[in-house]
């Protein structure tokens, strides 16, 4: 039993379905886990057995009916703090939410659970979403499975750290700069991005509604897609037989995301492409200067919408905020609504540029994150050290954000070093087809 753990969601759905693992002592089997791990309270805010046993009752009847829901009917999943679960506390890691109670479930968590999946409770994250480190001492900061003295990547944090520790066989979260991949990729996993706009946000605590959007933390590619069907209240891809690379084209990024790497990521970076192009692929560098001048409008797009959507809930009890997230949330106050509008014009017509580079390439590379997780000591008493480290780790995998596109990050085999695969608008059933090929290659 312990080896349901370390299985892939895809692989436990499986054995539901073949009569091997039952729901109910899978279920039972990562809730004890659960129980006795260590670091239990800094992953989860809040465990429901009751919940999940009554779900895993009801999928172990399903099964020994035939009369499954989905291939992840009976799985065991766990929950960012910021998707609404009925009579469950959701703060979205945040004192300013303390006690916020709502009686729904969001539509994602309505989606999976109609579609059989086990709800094993709630996940930390960063303060209101607003990090793409992790690091949450209003509430927990979750560990990283490389490096128990550095952050885990945020802001889905918990959501990394329940799959990484082997307390849930898969994780969503959200992704509104990287929220998804950075996670994933510093705790070695797959994390899906999906397009802003494709997955329902009705019951998820906002950050910017422009650009967030929901995403599954997996052990496989494979599970990715599953994960996305749940959410969506579908079957999902099949992935099992992925095609070959050989005569793939992709375009290695060199614009803003190969800039200042650290020369281990820049080493595992290097090694995955190496391994993609022994395996069939071809890989050009691709310069597109315009992106430059997307990401010079973050400050704009993101802080304004943000401050603009929490100012009245911020203003009326600023010191329940960690202090460097207030100032992140406050420097949206310095832009007008002209600058907004201007912004959003300017990253239009910038994205239909991007969109004519990349045409002609299966999807873009990039590392999925320039640094390795940051010191949690140094996070906690060196500003600088602080806010270039947030600004670096969100770097690349913002790049999917601002262009509007969909994303994957894929472990290389170096811990905590992710390969970022990104994708067209809408495109993540092809994305998530590549994303199955090269993790093959990698592996």
């Amino acid at each position: 039993m312990q080896d349901w753990l370390t299985m892939t969601a895809a692989d436990l759905g499986r054995g539901i379905a073949e009569g091997r693992i039952s729901p109910l002592a899978l279920t039972r089997c990562y809730l004890d886990a659960i129980d006795a791990h260590p670091e239990r309270e800094r992953i989860y805010t809040e465990v429901t057995p009751d919940r999940a046993m009554a779900e895993a009752q009801a999928a172990e009847e399903r099964a020994r009916a035939g009369l499954r829901r989905s291939p992840l009917d009976g799985v065991p999943l766990s929950w960012k703090d910021l998707f609404d679960s009925a009579g469950v506390a959701t703060e979205s890691g945040s004192d300013l939410l303390k006690g916020r109670v709502p009686d729904r479930d969001a539509l994602v968590l309505r989606n999976a659970t109609q579609m059989g999946a086990v709800c094993l409770g709630k996940t930390h994250m960063s303060e209101l979403a607003f990090s793409g480190l992790g690091y949450n001492p209003v509430k927990q900061t979750p560990p990283c499975i490389n490096d128990a003295a550095a952050a885990p990547g945020g802001s889905s944090s918990g959501a990394a750290a329940s799959v990484a520790f082997g307390l849930a066989a898969g994780a969503i979260g959200s992704d509104t700069g990287g929220s998804v991949r950075i996670p994933s990729a510093w705790n070695d996993l797959v994390g899906l991005k999906t397009t802003a706009g494709r997955i329902p946000l009705e019951g998820v605590v906002p950050l910017c509604l422009k650009f967030d959007t929901i995403g599954p933390l997996a052990r496989s590619v494979e599970d990715a897609g599953l994960l996305l069907g749940l959410l969506e209240g579908r079957a999902g891809p099949d992935l099992r037989n992925p095609a070959p690379l050989r005569g793939r084209r992709f375009a290695d990024l060199q614009t803003v995301a190969q800039a200042d790497l650290d020369p281990v990521v820049a080493a595992a970076h290097q090694a995955a492409l190496d391994r993609l192009r022994d395996a069939g692929a071809e890989i050009l560098p691709l310069e597109v200067q315009e992106l430059e001048d997307a990401m010079a409008l973050s400050p704009i797009l993101f802080t304004t919408e943000a401050y603009g959507l929490w100012k009245d809930v911020i203003e009326k009890a600023p010191h329940l905020m960690y202090p460097e997230i207030l100032e992140r949330f406050r420097s949206g106050a310095q832009f007008s609504g002209a600058d907004y509008v201007a912004a959003w014009q300017q990253l239009e017509r910038l994205r239909k540029i991007w969109a004519q580079a990349v045409a002609g390439y299966d999807a873009v590379l990039t590392p999925a994150a320039p640094i390795l997780p940051p010191n949690l000591d140094r996070l906690q008493s060196d500003h600088d050290y602080y806010v270039r480290s947030n600004l670096m780790a969100l770097r690349n995998t913002r790049i999917g954000n601002l262009m509007g596109l969909c994303g994957l990050s894929l472990p290389t085999g170096t811990p905590s070093c992710g390969l970022q695969v990104l994708g067209a608008a809408n495109g993540e059933e092809t994305l998530l087809r590549t994303g199955a090929a090269i993790e093959t290659a990698l592996a």
